[in-house]
């Protein structure tokens, strides 16, 4: 079975693309990726198509090299590859999943249909019906978020309905206007499932956002809930995947109310920032995970070995260009600390120049000393 005569093409060779490329060369795999240049995975993909991830004739030629094709980012051409699915091409996910996924609100009708608990919600065309609409959702705030193109915390907004009222609108395009859910825990689960139907779920993950940049700045895993939530929260996610008859591996994420219920969020369909911290923490990574569902291996085990957190590395405010980290001493000098780059030769605010993870014999430890690196991370410029 090893090493594999396969070839997986990956649409886009971002950190996500670069990870999943790290995992599977000690299997010896080949990998094709299609990106711009100077692309974070380029240095260690085996062949480099350069160009958008919206050309047709590039995602071709990637296909017309590749056993399988999978992709690291939604944001991409996905008539073509609903037209290569056709042609007979395996592609995993199934684009049918992604035309769901890259609509907001497709995604809210997909969970109204099938039952899956999520928040209230109303579709709005035009600025000129979010003051009629926002009325059919309670509460004095909800959630915006642009139908398609958001990504990294663009496009999605939390307003007052005063402030629509008074006429801050902050998006023509067409929205999605949740239910703003107060005080939530949001969690993220994130489920593999191969092409034979068997699922394994990743443990739960607890995530804190940037105020300002609204990426996941912080999070940690297990997830400080009781056990029977937890199992709310795998069950819910486990039912999404299957009723998407999903094949790869999907991050979903939740909130859990007060009242601890649970809803689920939106859905990732491939590998996840709430999990970079697999990497060291569990007995089989996301990554890796997913290279077995696409080489058709059997599901890794997805027990964590002990309890993490992981510290996304964000470029700094008022920093752009060259730069270098700083606190690398004190960082280093730290038990059960890794740290992973993003082969990003310049920065910018809050773009995702890496991540770091810290493990420890139990989650007061890991805080302890997460709060730690944190302290000490830094950035200046080069």
């Amino acid at each position: 079975m090893l090493p594999s005569s396969k070839k997986i093409g990956i649409i886009g060779g971002g950190q996500l693309g670069k990870m999943l490329i790290e995992a599977g060369k000690p299997w010896n795999i080949h990998y094709n990726i299609l990106e711009t240049e100077n692309a974070p995975a380029a240095d260690i993909a085996n062949q480099h198509i350069i160009g958008s991830l919206y050309d047709a004739e590039k995602i071709r030629e990637l296909a017309a090299i590749s056993d399988v094709l999978t992709y690291e980012i939604e944001h991409l051409n996905i008539e073509v590859l609903l037209e290569l699915e056709k042609e007979g091409h395996l592609i995993i996910p199934s684009p049918k999943i992604l035309q769901i996924i890259q609509d907001k609100g497709l995604q809210k009708e997909f969970f109204k249909t099938h039952n899956l608990s999520s928040t209230p919600y109303v579709l709005v065309e035009n600025k000129e019906e979010w003051k009629e609409q926002i009325h059919h959702i309670s509460g004095s705030k909800i959630a915006a978020k642009m139908r398609k193109g958001g990504y990294d915390g663009k496009g999605v907004q939390l307003i007052n309905k005063t402030d629509i009222i008074e006429g801050h609108i902050p998006f023509e395009e067409p929205c999605v206007l949740e239910q703003f859910v107060e005080n939530a825990k949001e969690i993220s689960i994130i489920v593999s499932r191969n092409i034979d139907g068997d699922i394994k779920c990743f443990p739960s993950v607890e995530m804190e956002f940037h105020p300002v940049s609204n990426l996941v700045e912080y999070l940690f895993s297990p997830a400080q809930i009781s056990n029977e939530i937890e199992q709310k929260c795998i069950d819910l996610a486990t039912k999404c995947v299957e009723q998407l008859n999903g094949v790869g591996l999907f991050a979903i994420e939740l909130f859990i109310d007060e009242d601890e219920k649970v809803y689920i969020n939106e859905i990732a369909p491939r590998p996840h920032n709430s999990g970079h911290h697999t990497i060291e923490a569990c007995y089989t990574s996301q990554y890796e995970q997913l290279n077995r569902i696409l080489l058709g291996m059997p599901l890794g085990d997805t027990t964590l070995i002990q309890p993490a957190a992981m510290l996304n590395l964000l470029g700094a405010e008022g920093i752009e260009g060259t730069y270098e980290l700083t606190g690398m001493q004190e960082i280093l000098s730290t038990k059960g600390v890794y740290i992973h780059l993003y082969n990003k030769a310049t920065t910018k605010p809050f773009r995702k120049m890496g991540h770091i993870t810290i493990m420890a014999e139990n989650i007061e430890n890991v805080k302890k000393n997460a709060e730690f690196v944190k302290k000490f991370m830094g950035m200046k410029k080069n």
